[in-house]
């Protein structure tokens, strides 16, 4: 008996089903996606054109939104940040409720995981930093503010004029516009987990007050 046309039919891709809509809005996030997580490195249009071999103009229009995002741009970009490309297109969700964490290691001696995947806003990392990082402090600065919260080991944090070291269970936050550099304290890894905003936006943090307070 020949097949019915419901089962002869292939399904058609997405932004063939009448969902263009779905496919616009994760292309429309891709520019600011790119733009956070250039600003977050601390990387200029001009260092990632060198990395990559797309020229910065092109780059720029990437992440003003002024370029359709391709292939051929988005691989070179995943290599040069170490990511994968889920995370620079920001595949939609399959239904499935488990998290599944990426570490992604930099040469400078500094493993993250990106605890969320969205757009724009304050962004949540784990940060681990090896006694590789360095010992020799070399702050720069960039756009956004940066809260961090030190889990395990000891974290030297120099921010301007200050060098100050961090333990287990202490946080900092800084506008980090001032020059700032940070790394382990001494020869074992530190654990941190870190809040930035590229527009300078701040970590509210609401305490719950005791009873006795409220008393």
């Amino acid at each position: 008996m020949p097949a019915s046309p419901a089962q002869t039919q292939t399904p058609l891709p997405f932004w063939q089903n009448g969902r263009m809509d779905d496919l616009d809005t994760v292309l429309a996030a891709v520019g600011p996606r790119l733009r956070a997580l250039r600003q977050e490195r601390g990387r200029t249009l001009g260092e990632l054109a060198a990395a990559t071999g797309i020229s910065a103009s092109t780059l720029s229009r990437l992440e003003s939104g002024q370029r359709r995002p391709n292939l051929d741009l988005l691989l070179p970009l995943a290599q040069a940040y170490g990511v994968p490309l889920d995370d620079l297109v920001g595949a939609p969700p399959t239904g499935d409720p488990r998290i599944h964490l990426r570490p992604v290691a930099a040469a400078n001696g500094e493993t993250f995981v990106p605890l969320t995947r969205r757009p724009g806003g304050v962004q949540a990392y784990k940060l681990v930093l090896s006694p590789s990082r360095g010992r020799t402090p070399d702050p720069r600065a960039h756009e956004g503010y940066e809260w961090m919260y030190v889990l395990n080991g000891r974290l030297r944090l120099v921010l301007g004029d200050q060098d100050l070291v961090l333990v287990p269970g202490e946080a900092a936050e800084f506008d980090t516009h001032v020059p700032h550099w940070f790394a382990p304290a001494d020869r074992e890894p530190v654990e941190i987990l870190t809040l930035f905003g590229r527009q300078g936006e701040r970590a509210h943090l609401r305490v719950r007050p005791r009873a006795s307070d409220s008393s």
